[in-house]
């Protein structure tokens, strides 16, 4: 269970607006009480009855006492929030747990809380507190629930004090608010074994000289406790100390998971759109490999990756690794739609090579993005793209016998051009996509002589 930093304030009487804060925060029952005076008081007047005076000045009288009374009351209250947990996947739910805390010397009469929520995680919770005696406290909680991914606010607390007659009721407000996080869900991938996965020690990591070769040592320092048999004699007496050679240095392999968030690549929106889809597809394989101890980067079509993400993306399997995944989720709980036409930024950022496995989520594909992403494979040696075809994202499961014309014909494009290339039909599932581009990858091996299973 994770929580939030709990936010603190307090509710104390304020001296702006004097009495027209009090006469605004009249009831209706406050209202009828000092209407019907102020008539029975004209009555009176009219009449010439000296009884109907008395009562009119009554009824005119209790609501003003009553807010006079309730505005001066030096109610000191402080309230926090805790999130549990701070971020969820999209469907599932939060608790928020609210405390408030009577920090005078004085009891309180009824209290009313609520908490301001987005409409998007339900209705704006409300809850009566009795009284609280001098340093005593109440707790209560709510649930919130969001099929949209997002980071929403929560708060301020208000409380709202009103009279033991109701006839006034005040609100005070908090000034500190808390941000709920609601980031993609994550689908579990079986571990299969893609092309451009390094081979070694270790799930994602390989072992790389840190030689040039027998002839073309680079030494370092002498350090205490290096085994004197890997002294370098040559370079101890080249540099005047003693030298010995650098041990193989364990390499760890990369992934790169390209994002196409381009507006034109998508049709529909909501929980159960293509581009949805997608993200959370982008967050399962991030997530996924890692576990499996990859260095791993997320990129979007227009060339950005997450903030704080280090030139060869961010490590898995180490201490580090829960709060790589946490920016990520982060970034993707917010990311949208690109105004960009193209992906020829996301190309020119993997140009440099050397990116290793490559798994991209698509949209839809004209020639000259399919030629890109053709390039694009050159520079990863294995590629794996899941393309979202709007046509046949849009149709029913059922209706969908074979891809599209437009959809096969970049399908065919990819796979040519060496990438491991699905159609992706609606609601289908990322865990079995996964499995069948590793057969068709295993296929391809096969066919082309290469390594089999």
């Amino acid at each position: 269970m994770t929580t939030a930093g709990a936010g603190h304030a307090e509710a104390d009487r304020g001296e702006k607006g004097g009495i027209r804060t009090a006469l605004a925060g009249l009831t209706t029952r406050g209202r009828s009480f000092l209407a019907a005076g102020v008539a029975a008081a004209i009555c009176s007047y009219v009449l010439g009855q000296s009884d109907l005076l008395r009562v009119g000045l009554l009824l005119a009288v209790l609501p003003l006492v009553c807010a006079t009374v309730l505005y001066r009351t030096r109610y000191r209250v402080a309230g926090s929030r805790r999130l549990s947990p701070a971020r969820v996947p999209s469907g599932s739910e939060a608790r928020v747990h609210l405390r408030m805390d009577n920090v005078s010397r004085l009891p309180t009469g009824l209290l009313m809380l609520q908490d301001r929520v987005p409409y998007v995680l339900g209705p704006r919770p409300r809850f009566v507190l009795d009284r609280m005696e001098a340093g005593g406290r109440r707790e209560v909680s709510y649930r919130v629930r969001s099929d949209l991914r997002g980071r929403y606010p929560l708060g301020p607390l208000q409380l709202r004090l009103t009279d033991p007659f109701g006839m006034c009721e005040l609100t005070r407000s908090f000034s500190t608010y808390d941000t709920l996080t609601v980031i993609p869900r994550v689908e579990p991938l079986a571990p299969v074994r893609l092309s451009g996965e390094a081979k070694g020690y270790g799930d994602g990591r390989q072992r790389s000289l840190a030689l040039a070769g027998e002839d073309d040592v680079i030494p370092r320092g002498y350090r205490y406790g290096d085994d004197l048999r890997r002294v370098h004699w040559r370079s101890t007496a080249r540099y005047g100390e003693l030298m010995v050679r650098r041990e193989e240095q364990p390499q760890r392999a990369r992934c790169t998971v390209l994002l196409d968030t381009r507006g034109i690549a998508y049709r529909g929106a909501g929980p159960d759109s293509a581009f949805e889809w997608a993200v959370a597809g982008a967050a399962s394989v991030l997530v996924h490999m890692l576990e499996r101890g990859f260095s791993v980067r997320l990129l979007t079509d227009t060339g950005n990756a997450v903030p704080g993400e280090g030139g060869d993306g961010f490590a898995g399997a180490s201490q580090e690794s829960a709060d790589a995944a946490g920016l990520m989720m982060d970034t993707l709980a917010v990311i949208d739609h690109s105004d960009g036409a193209g992906l020829s930024r996301a190309y020119d950022v993997l140009r440099g090579g050397n990116e290793g496995l490559l798994v991209a989520f698509l949209g839809d594909l004209d020639e000259e993005q399919a030629a890109v992403l053709g390039r694009m494979r050159q520079r990863s040696p294995g590629a794996v793209a899941f393309v979202l075809d709007s046509d046949t994202w849009m149709r029913e499961p059922s209706d969908v016998s074979g891809p599209l014309e437009g959809s096969g014909e970049r399908l065919r494009m990819l796979r040519e051009s060496g990438w491991t290339a699905l159609g992706v039909p609606r609601d289908a599932s990322l865990d079995e996509l996964w499995r069948q581009a590793d057969r068709e990858r295993r296929g391809m091996a096969a066919a082309s002589g290469g390594e089999g299973p």
